[in-house]
């Protein structure tokens, strides 16, 4: 048997160190080495000062308080490790020293050294060392000497003991009633390391030397090549963390004996700083944004080994982790489609059978069993083999390969570090934006009537706009111009779509009805944090190049129509801001091109599916949807005009216009012209508005009379009734765009009894504001910059008109539009045709917008002939919500109230439910009253016959009194 070596004191391997580094003891001994000197002046003084620890054999109970000492005090071995990692800092011109204090570590030393001792004897000295190498980097920012510490970190993980001895440490995972994020941050050993960052931190945190200050100060005044230094040195540091930091849990992570402590640790992170996912987030209880990169960026190196092109290894994520993992709560966190007690519900079933409630079914425990067979990346080398995994499943804790508990961790790092940092970066361009244009409000205010308070706002709001744009800088220096970060999270949420789209049976359409609970259980934030990364990545150059991109085109044209698996409107909306970046003509990029002319998913789907979504936004749930729904819409008019231009796609659109005419393309028809009404309406109250302030301000003399306060509020007003112009313009033009070239090949749907007077009445209102008596109220001194664009408005209204008449086969066009009672006016054609010919327009449409005139004319002629005919109508003849002469009654199943089938198929295009009782109703459920229509058509039939019977006579008896007799003629 193999003698076990003696214990060492402390004070024993000090003295060691003492005789092998500097050839010096405190103690008289009979050491043999010549070379050593006995300093017994020295020793006595330490005697003298009551420190009998830093001798061996005196008092081994002071272990403890030698320990304190240490932590207090540098180590001796630290200069010794520095210089045996090497590498000094590599910014040494901001201020790190990087250097090892002229120390060079004899070789071999360190390993003899740490090799000689056992835990017992070693753990006080890596304690206190870990102590020191915290210490060091606690307030060190990007720019600080934080890389000798942290290879000096690596050194000492990479030994067995020393790996023991850092997660036994007490501060390795704080712990205590007063744990939070933020603790674990600055308390913990590995802690201070993540905090290394570009980003800002808040006060007190506030690491040194100031990134924004020193690299991004008065950015607009430095020369562009000395940014773009910064942004790569910024960047370089960076990677020398994140790959220094990763290099350390991996190490951890392979040791059998420390893997299980990295998992507590990295969860302990993630569960103490779940309120970093919220929108405001308290700076002390929460981590900074700094360190959740970091480890955003870590764990995302430790998943490369599973995110290979073919993502072969992802059936080993089980995702019944969300429902049963004892690392993180997941099954709190809001789920695709189900809700909290539906979740719930799932698990019981799932629990079924099962005596203590902690495992899953059969089929789940299979899964499992391949997964734990199975050895991973490398690190799960050392796992429990098979025969164990049965015990295992049926014991308190269910265990998961590391490739599984990886996957999960680092999408919940994601979404609460690289995606909360996104966020924060565009609500801090937001708010920079707000302070520019009060700025500029307050620099206009200042010009007509300045006063020592508009000076001082100023001065404040350039502070602030200078503050605001160092901390953008610094987020692009750390996030944005980090391509390779960027690609990373890009694979991985491809692993993240592409595994949820096999719960659901693969990349296939029609998707399977219902939706998969699996599905429906998963969080919500793995598709939001895969589209807001896209959304991101396609804004920044060359960020998707390389990247694998028709698996999320192919998630996109799933889901984005599908409410029945994904409920949150405002996500699906989101998949349509993806594919709006991935626009050739915007991304800048070739690749993107193929996404959409040489994909078949979406060529078959996407259309379809855009209308779908346009349809399904108008009620989102949420008390905003009523303005929400017109920026989604813009969107998705933005792609729609963009498909049309593409022939493949332009008829496949025609096709389902045609197949869905009375389905989803009439209700998308209808939602668009009420959007244009609204929005044209709303932006010309608003410019009479805004030329009324403008009158005000004019008047200098009374304007200077009023009060500095009054002035100002009046200021503020007329420049946010600007923006909301501009805004609902832009929206408007884009509306009447896509009526304008979609009606020049699609005309029935428009002409359909329950749509073509709601078109009539949208052109004939649009018409009269542009060329109607009130026109001249509307001119602006730069109307380009409101978006109002009159002369070219006109011609698209005037081209729509002329595209119907032309497809109107049944001559029911000009009728529609002289029933208008609101707009219609016979002069307003002849008036826009003198303006189009003023502004250039094609004489040909001109020549047949003037024919519709004269149609229309000729109809409002006749129809009030009809209607003097009829004479007094019957009231149970007329529609109840229009008043008019019903021609197809229908009976409304719950209300039981007539009504004719046009005017309520035109309700039922917004609207769902009974307008008499709110009761859901559908045009399926109608029933046609066909007495009564029989009814209404003898008593249109004996008053016409009745009306010819007079119109004979009136004409027999005006022909004799014109053409009278010759016996007559004598009288």
């Amino acid at each position: 048997m193999a003698t076990q070596k003696p214990q060492r004191s402390p004070a024993e391997i000090e003295d060691i160190i003492l005789r092998k580094i500097f050839l010096v003891s405190l103690i008289d001994s009979m050491e043999s080495d010549s070379r050593v000197v006995y300093l017994e002046l020295t020793a006595a003084e330490i005697l003298s000062e009551g420190n009998p620890d830093m001798f061996p054999g005196i008092d081994d109970t002071v272990v403890s308080d030698h320990a304190n000492l240490m932590r207090k005090k540098q180590s001796p071995l630290l200069p010794l490790i520095y210089s045996n990692v090497g590498g000094g800092a590599i910014i040494d011109s901001y201020g790190g020293s990087g250097s090892s204090g002229g120390i060079t570590c004899p070789p071999g030393f360190l390993d003899e050294f740490f090799g000689e001792g056992d835990f017992d004897s070693l753990d006080p000295i890596f304690k206190c060392l870990y102590d020191n190498l915290r210490e060091k980097v606690v307030k060190e920012s990007a720019l600080g000497n934080f890389q000798q510490p942290l290879r000096a970190l690596l050194y000492l993980v990479s030994l067995p003991v020393g790996a023991k001895s850092l997660v036994t440490h007490r501060w390795w995972m704080p712990s205590g009633s007063y744990l939070n994020g933020r603790a674990m941050e600055v308390a913990s050993i590995l802690g201070p390391f993540f905090h290394i960052s570009a980003l800002p931190d808040t006060g007190f945190f506030r690491s040194k030397p100031d990134v924004g200050e020193q690299c991004f100060s008065q950015s607009s005044s430095r020369r562009p090549a000395d940014l773009l230094s910064s942004f790569a040195t910024i960047k370089t540091v960076m990677n020398n963390l994140y790959d220094g930091l990763h290099e350390v849990l991996l190490c951890l992570l392979k040791k059998p004996d420390t893997r299980e402590n990295v998992l507590e640790f990295l969860a302990a992170v993630i569960n103490n700083n779940f309120s970093r996912a919220h929108l405001q987030i308290d700076p002390m209880t929460c981590a900074s944004s700094g360190m959740f990169v970091n480890l955003s960026a870590v764990m995302l190196r430790l998943c490369e080994p599973f995110l290979d092109a073919n993502l072969s290894k992802r059936d080993k994520i089980d995702p019944n982790y969300v429902f049963y993992s004892n690392r993180m709560d997941l099954k709190g966190l809001t789920a695709l489609h189900a809700s909290s007690e539906e979740v719930s519900a799932y698990i019981s079933e799932l629990n079924v059978g099962r005596s203590d409630g902690s495992t899953v079914n059969n089929v789940t425990d299979n899964r499992l069993l391949t997964s734990l067979e199975a050895t991973g990346s490398g690190i799960n080398s050392g796992g429990p083999p098979a025969q164990n995994v049965r015990s295992m499943l049926n014991g308190d804790k269910t265990k998961y390969p590391f490739i599984c508990e990886c996957f999960f961790m680092t999408a919940r790092v994601l979404n609460l570090g690289l995606l909360k940092a996104f966020s924060d970066f565009k609500h801090l361009v937001q708010d920079m934006s707000r302070s520019e244009d009060s700025l500029a409000t307050l620099k206009a205010m200042q010009e007509q009537a300045p006063t020592p308070q508009l000076k001082q706002d100023i001065d404040r709001l350039e502070e602030e706009i200078e503050s605001y744009t160092r901390e953008k800088l610094c987020y692009e220096a750390q996030i944005l111009r980090d391509g390779d970060l960027i690609q990373r999270a890009l694979a991985f949420c491809r692993l993240m779509v592409v595994w949820l789209v096999g719960s659901v049976g693969g990349f296939n359409l029609p998707l399977p009805s219902p939706c998969p609970m699996e599905f429906a259980c998963m969080p919500e934030h793995f598709v939001e944090d895969a589209m807001e990364l896209l959304m991101f990545a396609s804004r920044i150059p060359k960020a998707l190049d390389g990247v694998i991109l028709d698996d999320f085109m192919n998630f996109i044209i799933m889901f984005m129509a599908s409410p029945e698996y994904i409920r949150n409107p405002y996500l699906r909306a989101k998949m349509v801001e993806v594919l709006n970046g991935w626009m050739p003509r915007r991304s800048g990029s070739s690749a993107t091109a193929s996404l959409f002319e040489g994909h078949q998913l979406s060529l078959q789907y996407l259309v379809k599916n855009l209308l779908k979504l346009y349809v399904d936004i108008e009620f989102t749930g949420s008390h905003t949807q009523f303005y929400d729904k017109f920026n989604i819409r813009h969107n998705i008019a933005e792609l729609l005009e963009y498909l049309w231009q593409v022939p493949s796609y332009r008829n496949v659109w025609r096709q389902i216009a045609k197949e869905e005419e009375k389905g989803v393309y009439l209700n998308f028809l209808n939602f668009l012209i009420n959007d244009s009404i609204y929005l044209l309406d709303e932006s010309l109250n608003k410019i009479l508005e805004l030329k009324a302030l403008e009158a005000e301000m004019s008047n200098t003399a009374e304007w200077e009379r009023r009060p500095a306060q009054e002035r100002q509020e009046r200021t503020r007003l007329f420049h946010s009734q600007e923006n909301i112009i501009r805004i609902d313009m832009k929206l408007a033009n884009e509306d009447v765009s896509l009526l304008a070239f979609t009606s020049e090949q699609i005309t029935s749907p428009l002409l359909l009894p329950e749509m073509v007077e709601r078109v009539s009445s949208m052109l004939n209102y649009f018409l009269l504001q542009l060329v109607g008596p009130q026109r001249k109220s509307l001119s602006l001194k730069d109307p380009e910059k409101y978006e109002f664009r009159p002369k070219h408005l006109l011609k698209q209204i005037v081209n729509i008109y002329v595209n119907l008449a032309r497809g109107d086969e049944k001559n029911v066009f000009p009728a529609a539009i002289s029933r208008d009672g609101r707009s219609y006016n016979e002069q307003l054609f002849s008036a826009a045709a003198d303006v189009l010919i003023r502004i250039g327009e094609d004489g040909r449409i001109i020549q047949e917008f003037v024919e519709l005139g004269a149609k229309a004319k000729a109809a409002a002629v006749e129809a009030l002939d009809a209607e003097n005919a009829l004479g007094d109508i019957p009231d149970e003849f007329l529609d109840p919500i229009q008043y008019t002469l019903m021609k197809d009654p229908v009976i409304l199943p719950s209300s039981r109230v007539t009504v004719d089938r046009p005017v309520i198929l035109r309700h039922l295009l917004s609207d769902s439910t009974d307008p008499f009782n709110r009761s859901p109703l559908n045009p399926d459920m109608l029933i046609s009253d066909l007495e009564l229509k029989a009814k209404i058509e003898e008593f249109i039939r004996s008053h016409s016959t009745r009306n010819r019977d007079d119109d004979v006579l009136l004409q027999s008896t005006k022909g004799t009194i014109q053409n009278p007799t010759s016996d007559m003629q004598l009288i």
